[in-house]
């Protein structure tokens, strides 16, 4: 959808962003803080000789069944959770007035709950099928079975305080995203 780069927007704009993404990597790193349970929990993707998870198996396996998804969210959300909530206050000490949790699954994990306002980044299907498309190891069965596993766009966006529509340029999200930040500002700013 556009995600990543609304990301960078942002942190280019001067607002703290905390990817989940790279959390859950770091977590899984060797020496990561859930490394050990990830292996013990799911020894058929722990590489013993190489001292690594391999994520592309344990991807295989949670998306093919939704008991070992859950048993590795209980494992991974509740310490991703964590570091979220010490980079919002570590950034509130740092002056920062928002601070921007990057999270993949939002409303799929409850995680909008956390968030004082979602913004939805929303691109055509074309568009995101493209960029899915483009990524290594990804083909159509596995993107529309993604699809079919997520809550639907259009719910996302109802969901969602601001939808800031990805698929019409590079200039034209950056300016709909400095919209949404001055509104998010003087929300942030009322008495």
């Amino acid at each position: 959808m556009g995600k990543s780069v609304t990301a960078s927007m942002l942190q280019r704009m001067g607002y703290p962003v905390f990817d989940s993404d790279l959390a859950v990597h770091k977590l899984l790193a060797p020496y990561g803080a859930a490394f050990q349970t990830v292996a013990l929990s799911f020894p058929e993707c722990w590489d013993a000789k190489k001292h690594l998870i391999d994520r592309r198996k344990l991807g295989k396996i949670v998306f093919a069944d939704s008991s070992k998804r859950k048993e590795l969210e209980d494992i991974l959300h509740p310490l991703v959770w964590w570091q979220q909530k010490k980079f919002i206050q570590e950034s509130i000490a740092c002056g920062a007035k928002m601070a921007v949790l990057d999270i993949p699954l939002l409303f799929e994990t409850g995680s909008q709950r956390k968030c004082d306002a979602v913004i939805c980044v929303d691109s055509p299907h074309f568009i995101q099928r493209q960029r899915v498309l483009s990524r290594p190891n990804m083909d159509e069965d596995h993107f529309y079975a993604i699809l079919a596993r997520q809550v639907p766009q259009f719910e996302k966006k109802k969901l969602s305080d601001y939808v800031l529509q990805t698929g019409l340029g590079y200039a034209h999200t950056l300016r709909h995203l400095k919209k949404i930040i001055a509104d998010l500002t003087r929300n942030i700013n009322r008495p």
